[in-house]
């Protein structure tokens, strides 16, 4: 099909989708692009696009895409779009063609496997997705056409890969409803202003092709006049003419205790990604890590691209390029994976210093004006590139903020001084948790792969010697621990490179290499005996060097008794197996997670009859469903027998207990509402906020609060917990005196005043679907034998997230349901003063009766 049939269909003085014209540059999208459209119009379907021609081939997927192998979903072949399409969110005229909201579902790239001109024409495509929601091999297969019907009918499947879900997985469709492009949902685009949006700005109104152009010319030198003076660099205090020097020492931030206070002093979030020098000179860019070297190749041409469009002729930019996953927060093990498999899509650059512009040198003028210059030039807070803003609040606080949401720490810069090359007093670090560079001194072997490592064997510099400092089993993705089983090879040596003999345990299985690479690690303390204590790999570190790397956290900082956690005595057997493969965490990684929360767990899990979900194989293998005993149990298993039931229930007494069920591959515990020898009453109500497809997090936070208000006012005192998964918990602790169907016909009293009090906000009944757009208060939770996952436990999903207690005021759009994860949560832990849920038992009141004085409309 041509473009002439698109333009044909559309009145571009009415809607902001853009022109089909041929050679238009391409927008947002480059190479063999793909993308998905959520598209709302007479009725929900999905836009499937594939880039080929120079055009978008496209099919409208009235169901969507399902990630379930062999799932056929109807998928009719529409008209060809023009590229500059892929990139097009926001809402068409109603009474235009395609009339509704539009919102970029999924994006990437895609290929073809085998000739895809022959594939169409034959009616069987068969291609692989790389993209930010789905990926693995696809297929799209024609159907025979019936007499006379002019559409074209597709069946778009999924291919059987590590990428597809079994049978009852959860529907990628309801998991993900927002834009891969702004993070929105389709409700959010649909009702903002017409030519606004929240995350871009606004959008120019098309309206002849002649008008249109006019129009974007006029802009355009209202954009020049007006950015012109604003962007003058010779203004500046202490701005300096001089040439474009080839590459600037960057100044390196002090770790400190504690943030520094006063005025004088601005604060920043410290970025978890890779320290990079932009330099830009008439259009050429280079990305230049901190040691000088020209990294421009390495993070792929998008954000060479975003550079090279920024409104200057020369220009050096001091800042970092960080992944930030779902979940938000950068994440550097989730920027080394996506390098290591060649991904770009994800990478974002926050720019916090610039040191050049067009003819000046601004090392010598105050940052805070530094800073105001560089906004200028990257005012957006949102999209590739980003402003990294600063605050001017108390540097403590700031930390305490950061660190409860699991942030690496603060950058702490004195306003008004100059940029001082090197490691100085005027730029300060304060971190969250433990974490700094080691150098690689030897390697472990995989138990459970031939070609893979399953532990690091790290040390530091203390007066030229390599010191031992123990080893790091976790945090490594099944790709990274392959290629460093490659490079490590290659760097294998007879002798052993610390300055001291290791002892037989430390020397176990032990293959040494030459010091060269260097490891980014998190861990929790320092042991008494000065070795790392539940260490994490985060990556490697190929900006620095190995001979610079010192211990940075002096010895007397080491644990203390008080701060040790529980030790359990099951010995894990193959701890390096991968449970969550894409995150890197193992067996022996979860077993550290819950040592560390154990004290926070413990109470709402021991002694109670459990649920579990099994995973032998990790996430990505197959998911059992126990409750009762299995053949080779470990022995710290309990039971519990079921006045009920002939068989008896899992139960767990202690630590002990909990690493049993670790070493058994058990990757979600869900406990009773009530304890073994008092079956009949529970101790807590819980009502599970399950949010429909297209639901905004703001609309479930909110359900939280009214749902929590509700209870209050029947006089519970109601806690909130994430799911882990796609909700809220709302949890309140009680007398255990009413038995399993007052409970349950409270709490449905609830539910069911909240449905009829907002029936265009709530539903109480469980059929999927009533729950478009609406949240399900689930009270079906408060039933003998039914049972919610735990606090603190993680579940058997993609990203390795956790269930975790929050105080109140901690509920916010910053923190999602799968916010917190087994890699982030000890680093909120260290932070907290007290436990969020610490007063939970102490807060347990009788079941009020009867449930029918819970008050409606709040």
């Amino acid at each position: 099909m041509a473009l002439e049939t698109y333009n044909r269909k559309r009145d571009f003085s009415r809607t902001t989708e853009p022109r089909g014209r041929a050679g238009k540059k391409k927008i947002a999208i480059s190479g063999n692009s793909y993308v998905i459209q959520k598209h709302d119009a007479r009725r929900l379907h999905y836009d499937f696009r594939l880039e080929l021609d120079g055009v978008l081939k496209s099919w409208a997927v009235t169901k969507g895409p399902s990630l379930i192998v062999g799932e056929k979903r109807l998928a009719v072949q529409t008209e060809d779009h023009p590229l500059e399409y892929g990139d097009f969110e926001g809402t068409i005229p109603k009474g235009e063609y395609g009339g509704g909201t539009v919102i970029v579902w999924d994006k990437g790239s895609w290929t073809p496997l085998g000739d895809p001109h022959k594939g169409l024409a034959k009616g069987h495509l068969e291609f692989e997705l790389h993209g930010k929601k789905l990926g693995g091999r696809w297929h799209l297969i024609r159907m025979a056409g019936k007499p006379r019907e002019k559409r074209e009918n597709w069946l778009l499947i999924k291919g059987e890969d590590e990428a597809a879900r079994p049978e009852g997985a959860a529907d990628i469709l309801e998991e993900r409803p927002e834009s891969a492009k702004t993070g929105r949902i389709i409700d959010e685009v649909e009702n903002e202003k017409p030519g606004w949006s929240s995350k871009s700005g606004k959008i120019r109104r098309r309206t002849s092709r002649k008008k249109d152009d006019d129009a974007k010319e006029e802009a355009d030198k209202a954009e020049t006049q007006t950015d012109a003076t604003p962007v003058d660099p010779s203004s500046l205090k202490g701005a300096l003419k001089a040439p474009l020097p080839s590459f600037v020492e960057p100044a390196l931030a002090t770790l400190v205790s504690k943030p520094p206070s006063g005025s004088r002093w601005l604060h920043e979030i410290k970025f978890d990604g890779y320290r990079l020098e932009v330099r830009i000179e008439a259009g050429r860019i280079k990305l230049l890590t901190r040691s000088g070297l020209d990294w421009s190749q390495k993070f792929g041409k998008e954000i060479v691209s975003a550079f090279r469009d920024l409104p200057v002729g020369t220009a050096i930019i001091d800042g970092e390029l960080v992944v930030e996953p779902a979940a938000g927060a950068s994440d550097f093990s989730a920027l080394q994976a996506d390098l290591s498999e060649g991904r770009s899509d994800r990478f974002v650059f926050y720019a916090f210093d610039l040191l050049y512009l067009d003819g000046y040198d601004l090392k010598a003028s105050p940052l805070i004006g530094r800073k105001e210059l560089l906004r200028k030039i990257i005012p957006s807070e949102t999209g590739i590139l980003r402003f990294s803003s600063h605050f001017d609040e108390n540097g403590d606080l700031l930390l305490s903020h950061a660190c409860r949401l699991s942030l690496e720490g603060i950058v702490s810069k004195i306003a008004n001084d100059p940029y001082r090359p090197g490691r100085g007093k005027s730029w300060v670090k304060s971190k969250c948790s433990s974490r700094q560079e080691f150098v690689i001194g030897g390697w472990v072997p995989s138990t459970t792969s031939r070609k893979a490592i399953g532990s690091l064997v790290l040390g530091v510099y203390q007066d030229g010697k390599l010191e031992h400092v123990g080893r790091v089993g976790t945090g490594y993705t099944h790709t990274v621990a392959e290629q460093l089983f490659k490079r490590l090879t290659r760097l294998q040596v007879k002798e052993n490179p610390f300055a001291t003999k290791l002892t037989a345990e430390e020397h176990r299985g032990v293959r040494f290499v030459q010091p060269e690479l260097v490891a980014e690690v998190e861990f929790r303390a320092w042991t008494a005996d000065g070795h790392l204590r539940h260490a994490s790999f985060r990556g490697l570190r190929e900006d620095k060097n190995p001979l610079e790397i010192v211990r940075e956290t002096p010895k007397s900082t080491r644990e203390s008794s008080a701060e040790k956690p529980a030790r359990s005595s099951v010995s894990l057997t193959h701890g390096d197996r991968l449970y969550w493969p894409d995150e890197g965490v193992t067996k022996a990684g979860l077993a550290d997670y819950y040592a560390e929360v154990w004290r926070y767990m413990g109470p709402f899990v021991v002694g109670r009859p459990l649920a579990l979900v099994r995973c032998p194989n990790g996430i990505a293998g197959q998911h059992f469903f126990q409750k009762h005993a299995w053949k080779g149990m470990n022995r710290n298993i309990a039971l519990a027998k079921d006045p009920q039931d002939e068989e008896p229930y899992v139960s767990i007494d202690d630590l002990n207990g909990l690493i049993g069920l670790v070493q058994a591959a058990v990757l979600e515990i869900h406990p009773w509402g009530s304890m073994i020898g008092n079956w009949e009453k529970p101790d807590m109500i819980i009502m599970d906020l399950d949010p429909g497809p297209d639901v905004a997090w703001s609309k479930v936070i909110a359900a939280a609060e009214e749902t929590a208000e509700r209870l209050r006012q029947t006089g519970l005192v109601p806690f909130v917990k994430t799911s882990g998964g796609k909700g809220l918990h709302i949890v309140c602790p009680l007398v255990a005196r009413a038995e399993w169907p007052a409970v349950k016909a409270f709490t449905k009293g609830i539910a069911d005043a909240m449905a009829a009090d907002s029936p265009d906000r709530y539903v109480s009944t469980i059929t999927k679907s009533k729950r478009r757009g609406k949240i399900l208060i689930d009270y079906l939770r408060n039933q003998r034998g039914s049972t919610a996952v735990a606090p603190y436990s993680t579940r058997a999903r993609p990203g390795a997230a956790v269930s975790m207690p929050l105080l109140w005021e901690e509920l916010s759009p910053a923190i999602g349901p799968d916010y917190f994860t087994v890699l982030n949560v000890p680093t909120r832990l260290a932070a907290l003063h007290s436990d969020p849920w610490a007063d939970f038992r102490k807060a347990a009141e009788p079941l009020p009766q009867p449930a029918a004085k819970a008050k409606r409309k709040l």
